[in-house]
């Protein structure tokens, strides 16, 4: 890097889900002092909205195309951002929900920013798992909750708690192997159908979930039991919810072993007394 030129830096921030409801002050200000702007958004009118605060703001849509691998693509977009953080610009690349959540593009290009040395940093978001928490009444914290990418559960072997939430992401994507397509067929969803029917019953039901991203809008909140899956309408954007199928089973074993810890504490404790 050129000691005499002014030193680049880029910051990743998320713009949320919802047009203009869930944009913070701080990415705001990010948005607003940045030299360049580079927007991967989910919609064109958001992006219509982003031009109007900032002059130089550039699309990374452009760089998708049919047939060609998502990584490709993402490679394409890091290299663009950091042309401009080396050229000395304050960089601001701004995405749809959390920067962080499925989005390569964002923590590479910090991760090798970083590694060469220019300042560089991820303002969180809200996310489409915020938005699913509130808009279908679900609190994690009661029955635990596991996010997979849909695909992993064909090409890996994963184990899933059916007593907790399940939340799969691209599902419309799975079994895609290509990185190349934008959606998988009824064949596809079937072969998830048949990995998950080993712990939920073909007729237990799921949620079909898609964030509202416009304050007209309402979120998609769709139910299909589990075995007509591979029918339903289910694209990119859509994630598919699964609500526990069994109740928790109480480990006795570790029950008793905390109630001997207890009795103990409460002995030492009047010990002490």
């Amino acid at each position: 890097m050129d000691a005499t030129r002014t030193p680049g830096s880029l910051v990743c921030v998320g713009l949320g889900m919802t047009l203009g409801s869930h944009l913070g002050p701080l990415a705001r200000s990010h948005i607003e002092q940045a030299d360049v702007v580079f927007a991967g958004l989910s919609d064109g009118i958001v992006e219509l909205w982003l031009n109007k605060m900032h002059t130089d703001v550039r699309s990374l849509q452009p760089y998708y195309r049919e047939g060609r691998s998502r990584m490709q693509t993402y490679r394409q977009m890091v290299d663009a951002i950091l042309t401009e953080v080396r050229a000395g610009k304050r960089v601001c690349g701004v995405f749809y929900g959390h920067p962080g959540v499925f989005a390569w593009a964002p923590h590479k290009s910090i991760e090798i920013a970083r590694s060469e040395g220019y300042p560089a940093r991820m303002e969180p978001g809200i996310s489409a798992e915020d938005c699913l928490y509130a808009d279908l009444g679900i609190d994690p914290g009661r029955f635990g909750c596991q996010h997979f990418e849909a695909s992993q559960l064909l090409f890996y072997q994963r184990r899933i708690d059916p007593t907790a939430y399940l939340v799969l992401w691209q599902v419309g994507l799975v079994g895609d192997q290509s990185l190349a397509r934008f959606s998988t067929g009824p064949a596809y969803k079937q072969v998830l159908v048949d990995v998950l029917a080993r712990d939920y019953p073909l007729g237990h039901e799921l949620i079909i979930y898609r964030t509202a991203t416009l304050p007209i809008q309402s979120p998609r909140i769709e139910r299909v039991v589990l075995g007509d899956l591979p029918q339903a309408d289910i694209g990119m954007a859509d994630t598919v919810v699964i609500p526990p199928a069994r109740a928790m089973q109480v480990d006795h074993e570790m029950r008793a072993r905390l109630d001997v810890l207890d009795r103990a504490m409460s002995d030492a404790v009047r010990d002490v007394g």
